[in-house]
């Protein structure tokens, strides 16, 4: 019992998300560490356990999480959650399936979400070091050439008219930072900031709109595919990249972009063709002709979720993922595995049509 209490405790927030539950899994394998993680309500605590499970957790490991009920909205909980913590992973984050009727729907919360947590470790007094799951999309957005790869130097440019969930990234990121360097007393930031995340899930309601794109894809429900590039990153390297920065003294102060290829783009066209070479005669209902951008932006009038993809028509936006490999020893694996397991697990859960 001694042995397990002199470990450092390490908080996940928003424990029954995609990449929060990878990143319990990457933690939890390096037996290192105590464990705690907040989810909304307290009866998400069940689905974490059973994503943790299916993901090869043991029942020893699982049980021994510290839960705590906490939601980004409200300031109730977050103390708790942060007590006694020496590390923060703060990867809870809204990102919705169709664009908000209004911006501060998604930037209000993404911003004041993580300053509730940052503040929230400070007055622990034990944090060390707070990684915060940010995005590409606080990157790459408002710049007039996106041919060039964008680098951790780049900032999306708010004042260009983007859309409100680079916006609110990017804004919430900026706020972490300041809040760091004003306030911080001592306590150490990283960023991580993936693309495209795929790769295994493990339960039908944790998923995000990248996933949504491969489920669309293999039920068929896409008539065509859009003129998209963008790039793509395995939630379990992601994760991995969230160990790496907490724990590397070279990652102070730093961000890191997640992106598997080094300044490469794959296409929808790409996903699709990899899902059918790959996957065969369970991939027959998935499309592989390129739609004309304006039916894309036709399409856009009826469905919520297409109407976010507008503003990426044509575009092939690429990343470097130099700085993650060279500084913290990042190896991530190849993209069409991630896509392809992606559609193994949707299948796996029972999410595809027969």
């Amino acid at each position: 019992m001694s042995s397990q209490t002199n470990k450092p405790l390490v908080l996940v927030t928003g424990g029954s998300g995609f990449v929060a539950v990878h990143c319990l899994l990457v933690l939890l394998n390096t037996s290192s560490y105590r464990l705690r993680t907040t989810t909304r309500s307290s009866s998400k605590a069940s689905s974490v356990k059973s994503q943790l499970k299916v993901g090869g957790a043991n029942d020893a490991d699982i049980e021994a999480i510290d839960f705590v009920e906490a939601d980004l909205t409200e300031d109730e909980g977050w103390d708790r959650a942060a007590a006694d913590c020496s590390f923060v992973l703060h990867v809870a984050s809204p990102f919705p399936p169709k664009a908000p009727k209004h911006e501060d729907e998604l930037i209000i919360p993404a911003r004041e979400g993580t300053l509730r947590v940052l503040r929230a470790a400070k007055r622990a007094g034990t944090v060390k070091r707070i990684v915060l799951t940010s995005s590409v999309a606080a990157v790459g957005y408002g710049h007039s050439d996106v041919s060039r790869p964008f680098t951790e130097e780049d900032w999306s440019n708010v004042d260009a008219g983007i859309p409100a969930y680079p916006k609110s990234k990017t804004l919430a990121e900026r706020a972490a930072w300041n809040f760091i360097e004003q306030e911080g007393e001592g306590m150490e930031l990283s960023v991580v900031n993936p693309v495209g995340i795929y790769g295994p899930l493990f339960a039908s309601e944790s998923y995000s709109t990248s996933i949504e794109l491969v489920l669309r894809l293999m039920n068929g429900s896409i008539p065509g595919l859009p003129d998209i590039g963008f790039g793509v990153v395995d939630v379990r390297d992601v994760a991995d990249l969230h160990l790496r920065a907490m724990t590397d003294p070279k990652a102070k102060g730093e961000r890191f972009i997640a992106v598997a290829g080094d300044n490469e783009a794959m296409t929808v066209q790409e996903i699709a063709m990899v899902l059918k070479e790959r996957l065969g005669s369970k991939a027959s209902k998935v499309p592989t002709l390129v739609v004309p951008n304006f039916v894309v932006k036709m399409l856009g009038f009826f469905d919520p979720t297409v109407r976010m993809i507008i503003p990426d028509l044509g575009k092939r936006r690429v990343s470097s993922n130099r700085k993650a490999k060279e500084v913290l020893g990042w190896q991530p694996r190849g993209v069409a595995d991630s896509v392809v397991a992606t559609a193994e697990s949707l299948e796996q859960l029972g999410m595809l049509k027969t």
